[in-house]
Order: C-alpha cells, then structure tokens, then sequence
C-alpha cells in the first residue's frame, strides 16, 4: 500500500542518496568523471574523509533548517522536533523508517473503516512527495507534512472528527484531547503496528459499531433491504402486496425466516415485535405509522447513525466504567451496567424538545442519593415560568416557599414581585421534602454545572408513552426506589430495609455513595447489545442530523462495499 512493489521504495533510498551526493559535490566543488580517459582527482584518505563529513554537516543542517521552517507554524510540532534535535522520525533509510512510512500510509487507507474521509490525510499527496524528494530541503518539509498527517489522523481516531461544543450547544461533553507532543514521542517509541492499533477506542461498543458499518455497507452495495411496504399501517389479519413487502423487508433484516406467506399471520407479528423492541417503539405487533416509518427506513440512513455513533464513542475515548449509570437519551432509558451486562434498567423522561430544556449530554460521577429531597427551583424556570405567574397571582405555587439568600422562608405578603425581572429576582423558590414533591422520595445526585440529575417523580403517567421527552432537562425515573436498592446492595446487606426506613422517616437524608459510579448521559440512535441486533431510535433532538452534517462537511462519505 505504500508504493508500487520494492522498486519504488527503492527509489526513496536512492533519492536520499542522491540528495547527499549532490550536497557533497555543491559544498565541496568537487567534479566526478566516470569511463573513458577521464582523470579523476585523487584525495587521500585523511582528505575524503573530511570532505564527507562537510558535505554530510551540510546535508544535515539543510534538512534541519527546512523541519524548523515548516515546523514553525504549529508549536506542537515544532516543540517535538526541537526537543529531538530535528531528528528524522520518518525520512530516513533505515528499516524503522520505512515500516513508518508504510505503517502511516496503511492507516490513512484504513481511515474509511473508521467512518473517517482517507482524504483529509493526504495518503496521495505525500507518496508523490516520497517519490520526488530529491534533496536535503525537500525531505525536510517532507517530514513535517508526514508528522502533521500522523497528527491529525491520530487525534480524529481518538477523540473525533469535529467538535461537540461547536455542533450544538447542549453537548456539554468534555473530550479528552490527547497532547500532540506527547503523541509524537509515543510513536518514536514503540511499533507503529502497536501504536496505530492503540489509536481508536478498544471499548466493545466501538468494536461492535464497526462491524455493523460493514454489515450495512455491504448490505448497501446489494441493494438495501429491497422495496418499500406500500402501507401506512398493517395488522395482524391482513394479506395482500403489502403485507408481502412487508415480510419480504422482515426476512432481509433478520427478524424472520424464510416464508412465502401474502398474510400477517402470528409469524409476521412476533417478527414485527423483535423488530419494534430493537427500534424503542411498542411492542404490539401492529404496524403502525410509527413502525412502517422505521421499517421503511433506508440502509443509508442507518449507516449514518452508525458513523455517528462512532464518532461519539470516540468523543468518550475511554471505558465507560466496570459499573456505571448509562442514560441514552434517545431510547428514554436508564441502566446499570456491570462487566457490560444490563443489570438493572426503568423508563426514563428527558428533558422536553423544546431548546430551553432538552437535556445535555455528558458525563460525572454519582456521589451520592438524598431520599426525601427538597426540590430547589432551578433558576431558569423561576425566571421564565414562575415568576410570570407571581407576578399576576403572588398566591400562586402554593406549594413551594421563598425564601431568601441564607435559606430563611419570607412570607409572600412582605415582597412585591412586580417590582423585580428575571435578572434581579433576589429570592429562591423551595418546595419541603413530600410524597408529593416533584423530585418525588429519591434523588441521584452527581454534582454538575448544568444542574441535571436522576430522580423520581409524582407524576407517572408520561411512563406509559412511547416518546417520554416532557422534563425541564432533569432525568426523571420510573423506578427510582429498585434502582436505589441496586447501587445500594454494594455497601448495604438489606438496601431495601435500610432505604425504606430513611424514607418512611420523612426526613431529608443524604446517602454518599462508598463507591462513587459514573454516570454517562449519551446520545445514541445507532447502539449494540452484547447479544443481539443493532438497536435504532429516532433522533428526538436533531442531534445526530447535525452531527452527520458536519461530518458530510469534513469529506466523510457512505460507502457501498460490493460482495
């Protein structure tokens, strides 16, 4: 891959060769005639060898000079070779040389594998500059433009593509950017076979999201999973073309076996359930609007959602946890995880659609849970909700308190809310511990700045629907009381007793955790099982169109893999 055959590395070495050459005749004067009656000067042994070594302090400080000037425009680099001296990490004629240079090239060909455009990396440009590279200068700015390469592959299989922050605002996630510096030194310190490997996450849902991109580029290059069901909605009982198409898309997804039945028999609806369980929507065998639009759903569209996904397990660069908390937005679920295996999970409701109060994606470690919480109004709500409605009515949210800066409950008599703006409100709005409070009997706590956590509820009918996105941005749970008997069972012989009697209490309690659990609010609509099928949601935020967006922008492309 990184050139035709032997012949052209060959003619990398000799260039080399060449270029010093040429280095030692122009420092020395010296003329060389071959064949015939040319005379050649004779030097002496003491003479050539001096030469050489003026030719060669010559070479050396040409090639030096062109990696500082080349190097100069990015600190990082620069800082890599003048803490090496201008060393050659690439341009050398040595085997270890060699083995980068191909290594390097291999990596950028392999690119697309990663959902990453080969492009961007400049695997062509720089084999035509190889194979030109003629003299001290240009293997020079050869080797900067091979390190810059290497960089920038490196950080796009770590840590991704583009920047969360800059494709929409509520992706809070902090990328764990790695130094370029430190990179460097850690490619000139061990194999490149072992270092390109080590470069994309080694997490087993990376490794799974890779292999369904191939299964659907695959699938993309036979055509996909063939004609439309022509049908707004189908139901058991019914026959006919569409209910045809609609097994005959079934059995190319995988949810059913071979069949020649025209009617939707008990097959067909058990067939629709897998697929309506693997797609986050009710289970009931009917083939809905809602289920005929997923259904009919294109293998591109699912490849995007795969390469995005990809590109945002790279943005969490590391493990998730042998436990932890995992809150995928998109699938309106809460899990605990252990050795990735789903040990406990509820339904969950995310913060609405609405801009103000979708919940933002990130991720913080679980301290600790507060049973009987009080509920301190967020500041964002008193000023876009509440104090609206003090104002026209102070007797209105009888059920929460105001109070003051030091906690002290001010009776609503003594203030005149007209008098005050979103800005310059003074006072907090509290509602005391209750069955009734909005946070419910528990609360979840991993103390962030953007005031989000996981807790119970009062109100449990949202529970029942289907697309549970209806909070201020909090995650609310529908089983809050078995999950805290989960993440309590580590520390508490009896989790249930211990927590039930804090809770019949009625006082506020705070539980730390003794073993602190990640917690990873995400943003999936392509994600794996350990076992079993991809699964897909609906990108409830637009999220993922954005993230494909820029992606598209960055030169990343669909491929269709034939055979």
């Amino acid at each position: 891959m990184f050139c035709a055959g032997e012949p052209a590395e060959t003619g990398f070495v000799k260039a080399v060769l060449v270029s010093a050459l040429l280095s030692l005749t122009l420092a020395t004067g010296l003329s060389f005639g071959f064949g015939g009656n040319a005379q050649a000067q004779i030097l002496s042994p003491d003479q050539s060898q001096t030469l050489a070594a003026a030719g060669e302090r010559t070479r050396v400080t040409a090639f030096k000079q062109a990696v500082a000037e080349a190097a100069s425009s990015d600190k990082d680099i620069a800082t890599f070779y003048r803490e090496n001296d201008y060393a050659p990490v690439w341009t050398g004629t040595g085997a270890e040389h060699t083995d980068r240079r191909r290594s390097l090239l291999q990596a950028i060909a392999d690119a697309g594998e990663h959902g990453l455009p080969p492009a961007r990396y400049r695997g062509d440009a720089l084999m035509a500059a190889m194979q030109v590279a003629g003299n001290p200068r240009d293997l020079g700015l050869l080797e900067v433009e091979l390190t810059r390469s290497l960089l920038r592959l490196a950080r796009d299989l770590q840590t991704g593509l583009v920047v969360p922050s800059e494709i929409d605002k509520a992706i809070v996630r902090k990328v764990p950017l790695r130094d370029r510096v430190e990179t460097m030194n850690s490619f000139v310190t061990t194999t490149p076979a072992a270092f390109f490997r080590g470069l994309a996450p080694s997490t087993s849902e990376y490794t799974r999201l890779m292999k369904e991109k191939i299964r659907l580029e695959r699938l993309l290059g036979q055509g996909g999973w063939g004609a439309l069901v022509p049908a707004k909605t189908l139901a058991p009982g019914d026959s006919g073309a569409a209910v045809v198409a609609l097994r005959n898309r079934l059995i190319a997804m995988g949810y059913l076996g071979r069949s020649a039945t025209q009617n939707y028999d008990a097959a067909v609806q058990t067939a629709v359930q897998l697929f309506q369980a693997d797609h986050g929507l009710t289970a009931d065998g009917v083939a809905g609007a809602s289920t005929m639009t997923e259904i009919n759903a294109p293998v591109e569209e699912r490849l995007k959602s795969v390469i995005v996904s990809m590109e945002r397990e790279r943005w969490l660069g590391e493990e998730r946890g042998k436990r932890h908390v995992l809150v995928n937005l998109t699938d309106f679920q809460s899990k605990i995880i252990d050795d990735d295996r789903v040990t406990f999970q509820t339904r969950s409701v995310i913060g609405a659609v609405d801009p103000a109060k979708r919940t933002p994606e990130f991720s913080d470690m679980m301290s600790y849970l507060e049973i009987n919480p009080d509920w301190t109004v967020p500041t964002g709500i008193i000023q876009r909700d509440y104090l609206p409605a003090l104002q026209r009515n102070p007797n209105a949210l009888s059920h929460l308190q105001v109070t003051d800066a030091r906690g002290r409950v001010i009776p609503r008599g003594a203030i005149d809310f007209s008098r005050y703006t979103a800005r310059t409100f003074p006072f907090n709005l509290r509602q005391p511990p209750s069955r009734s409070n909005a946070l419910g009997t528990v609360k979840f706590m991993f103390p962030n700045p953007y005031a989000i956590y996981l807790h119970d509820t009062p109100d449990k009918s949202l529970f029942s629907r289907e697309s549970r996105a209806y909070s201020n941005g909090c995650v609310r749970l529908n089983d809050p009381h078995d999950f805290a008997y989960v993440l309590l069972a580590r520390q508490e012989a009896d989790p249930k007793t211990f927590f039930d009697r804090i809770l019949n209490s009625g006082q506020q309690t705070r539980v730390n955790l003794v073993d602190p659990v990640p917690v990873h609010l995400i943003y999936r609509t392509a994600f794996t099982n350990a076992k079993g099928k991809t699964n897909y949601r609906r990108d409830v935020y637009g999220r993922d169109t954005k993230i494909w967006e820029a992606l598209e922008r960055a030169g990343v492309e669909l491929r269709a893999v034939q055979g």
